[in-house]
C-alpha cells in the first residue's frame, strides 16, 4: 500500500476493492534477487512428524483449513496411487532452523489430519475414492496400503535469499506469486506471515486502541489498519533510511524489529498511543481525511508531525494545532505531496517536513 485512499468500510463493496494506489502504478527500479534453492523428496510420514513437532510453521494469518472432505480424500488417494502431486514451497529461517510454509498449507494439514484420524471434529474417512478405500481411516487401511502412504514421496522446494543481503523481501514476492488463486493476499497479511513474532503481536494490540478505532473504523479483515500503524512507526523512527517503494521499506522495518526487545516495544507503544490519542482529541474522528476518505499520505505525515511536536516537553495549544492542520491541508506544496507519486522519496520527505514545521510552533 504505497499510497492509498482508504475508503470507509461501509463504502467498500468488498474488503479488497476501492483502494487507490497511485505509487504502485509509478515505474520503479526493479530489484534483482539472488536466490538459493534446493529440492528434496520427503516421505509423507516424515512430513507429518515435522508438522506435529512444529518444524513446519503455518503462518498465523493463513487461511483456515478449507479443503472439503472430497478434495482431501482425493489428495490422499493420489499419494496411495503413486500419482504426482504439486511441490510444497518452504522458506528456512536461518535463526531458528524452522521452515515457513509458503505454499502447501492445505496439503500438509490434510496429511496430518488423515494420519491423526480426524478432520475438524469428525473421523477422517475417505470418500469418492477407489472402492477398496471408501470409508477407511488411516488405521483401517491394509498394512501394505498404509505403508505405501507412509513412504509416498512429496517434492519440497526450500529456498533462501542470498542477495540483497540486508533484507528478505524476496519471500514476499514468492509468497504473492504462489498465492494467486482464491483470495488475493495483501501486503500486511504476507508481512505478518514472513515476520511472525513479537512485532506482529504488538501491531495487533495497538490496532485495538479505542481512539484509533474511532478514527479508522471497524477492524479491517485484510490488515490495512495494521499496515498504517506500521507505516507511522517506520517513518517516525527510521525516515532517514526510507527509499521507495513503500512496501519494501515496511518489509525491511518489520523484519528488523521482528523479535523486538521489551524496551523497543514500549517505545513503539508509547509514541503511537500518545500520538493517536492526541490526534483523536484535537482533530476528531475525521482526522486525516482531506475529503471523504482517510488518506494514508496525510495520515503518515500528520502523525509524524504531531509525534515530533509532542516530543517537546511544552504542551501544544490545541487550537493552534487545529489551525495549523487546516492551513497545512490548504498548502499546495503539501497537497502535491499527498496526491502525486506519494511514495517517492521527495514526496515523503516534503510532506513530513511541512507537517513537522506546521506543528512545531503550536
Amino acid at each position: 500500500m504505497d499510497d492509498v485512499l482508504v475508503r470507509d468500510e461501509a463504502e467498500e463493496e468488498s474488503e479488497d476493492k476501492n483502494v487507490i494506489d497511485e505509487a504502485a502504478r509509478e515505474p520503479s527500479e526493479p530489484v534483482i534477487f539472488g536466490i538459493s534453492s534446493y529440492g528434496a523428496d520427503y516421505t509423507a510420514e516424515l512430513l507429518v512428524k515435522r508438522m506435529r513437532t512444529g518444524v513446519y510453521i503455518v503462518p498465523p494469518f493463513q487461511r483456515a483449513y478449507v479443503w472439503p472432505l472430497r478434495m482431501a480424500s482425493r489428495f490422499i488417494e493420489s499419494l496411495m496411487l503413486g500419482l504426482p502431486v504439486p511441490s510444497i514451497f518452504l522458506y528456512k529461517e536461518e535463526d531458528t532452523g524452522k521452515h515457513l510454509i509458503i505454499d502447501g498449507h492445505q496439503r500438509l494439514k490434510t496429511l496430518q489430519y488423515f494420519f491423526d484420524g480426524t478432520i475438524g471434529e469428525k473421523r477422517f474417512r475417505l470418500m469418492d475414492v477407489q472402492k477398496r478405500w471408501v470409508g477407511k481411516t488411516y488405521e483401517d487401511l491394509d498394512e501394505i496400503d498404509r505403508q505405501n502412504l507412509d513412504d509416498a514421496l512429496i517434492h519440497m522446494i526450500i529456498f533462501k535469499q542470498d542477495a540483497p543481503s540486508e533484507d528478505n523481501t524476496s519471500i514476499y514476492h514468492v509468497f504473492e506469486r504462489l498465492n494467486t488463486g482464491g483470495t488475493k493476499l495483501y501486503s500486511q497479511e504476507i508481512r505478518n506471515c514472513v515476520s511472525h513474532g513479537a512485532f506482529v503481536g504488538l501491531l495487533e494490540e495497538l490496532n485495538k486502541i479505542d481512539e484509533w478505532r474511532s478514527i479508522y473504523g471497524p477492524i479491517n479483515k485484510r490488515l490495512k489498519d495494521q499496515e498504517l500503524i506500521l507505516r507511522f512507526l517506520g517513518l517516525y523512527f527510521e525516515i532517514e533510511s526510507y527509499k521507495r517503494p513503500m512496501n519494501e521499506f515496511l518489509n525491511r522495518f518489520m523484519k528488523k524489529h521482528r523479535k523486538m526487545s521489551e524496551e523497543t516495544a514500549a517505545s513503539f507503544t508509547q509514541v503511537f498511543t500518545h500520538t493517536i490519542g492526541y490526534a483523536h482529541r484535537v482533530l476528531g474522528s475525521r482526522a486525516f481525511r482531506p475529503e471523504r476518505s482517510l488518506n494514508a499520505a496525510v495520515y503518515d505525515s500528520v502523525m509524524v508531525g504531531l509525534a515530533r511536536r509532542l516530543d517537546n516537553p511544552v504542551d501544544p495549544d490545541p487550537e493552534a494545532i487545529q489551525a495549523a492542520y487546516q492551513r497545512l491541508l490548504k498548502n499546495q506544496q503539501y497537497k502535491d505531496a499527498f496526491t502525486r507519486s506519494t511514495a517517492d522519496e521527495e514526496s515523503v520527505a516534503t510532506r513530513l517536513k511541512l507537517a513537522t514545521e506546521a506543528f512545531c510552533e503550536a
